[in-house]
């Protein structure tokens, strides 16, 4: 038998706590990502009412749904997805982040549609860190002069670097990957820039993310579960 998801919650949370420990890094400095993706209201409700606040989606309309049924609670909502540019002015309006920014219209086309009673919108910059084809995100070289452009959009507020490596179960592997994203980090910060975040780690790679200096780990099967097709 499973254990309950506020069981399952707690026990990444201290997973965390511990990791956090064990690489020298300060307490809380790590912050959980709930991949919330495909898991119903009623599942993230009992982790919302087991303390998460942050959840992460990755399709619009099925997170316009939840966001709608659970308005009432006080919740973060990071876009973790491939943004669409017909999607943007609800992406702009329903979530507080979006970790998924890889094309200049795209951020900026959310820098205009932002309404103006809501803060800026936290964004990080995904970076295709493989250089696999199939895979989302900017190469290497194209994060200076992208970051530049998307600091003077008024509306958004670039926080850091997003990235999902080619899985590996080998957790010297893993962490050659993500010191690379942190290193593109440093570099950014070294030429002027003030960035905090790097939004890297899931369930099978949340030791290395952490021993690399990931601020927010995207934790979704070891919360929720496998995630089951609708």
């Amino acid at each position: 038998m499973s254990l309950p998801t506020a069981e399952r919650l707690l026990k990444v949370k201290e997973t965390i706590r511990r990791l956090e420990s064990r690489y020298q890094r300060p307490v809380g400095s790590v912050r959980l990502l709930a991949v919330s993706k495909k898991k119903s209201v009623r599942e993230i409700t009992l982790a919302a009412n087991a303390g998460q606040r942050d959840f992460g989606e990755s399709y619009l309309q099925e997170a316009l749904e939840k966001i709608a049924l659970m308005k009432q609670q006080d919740l973060n909502w990071h876009f973790i997805g491939p943004i669409q540019k017909n999607k943007t002015r609800q992406i702009a309006k329903h979530f507080s982040w979006v970790h998924s920014i890889e094309r200049l219209i795209v951020a900026e086309r959310l820098s205009t549609q932002r309404p103006d009673h809501l803060p800026p919108l936290q964004v990080c910059l995904q970076v295709n860190i493989d250089q696999e084809s199939s895979k989302s995100g900017i190469q290497c070289e194209q994060i200076p002069s992208l970051a530049s452009a998307l600091e003077g959009l008024p509306n958004l507020k670039l926080r850091g670097l997003m990235a999902i490596p080619r899985q590996s179960n080998d957790i010297i592997h893993q962490r050659l990957h993500f010191a690379q994203l942190r290193v593109l980090l440093e570099q950014l910060n070294r030429s002027g820039f003030r960035l905090d975040t790097l939004s890297m780690g899931m369930s099978g790679d949340l030791e290395a993310a952490i021993a690399e200096g990931a601020t927010m780990v995207r934790i979704g099967t070891a919360i929720f579960g496998t995630r089951t097709t609708k």
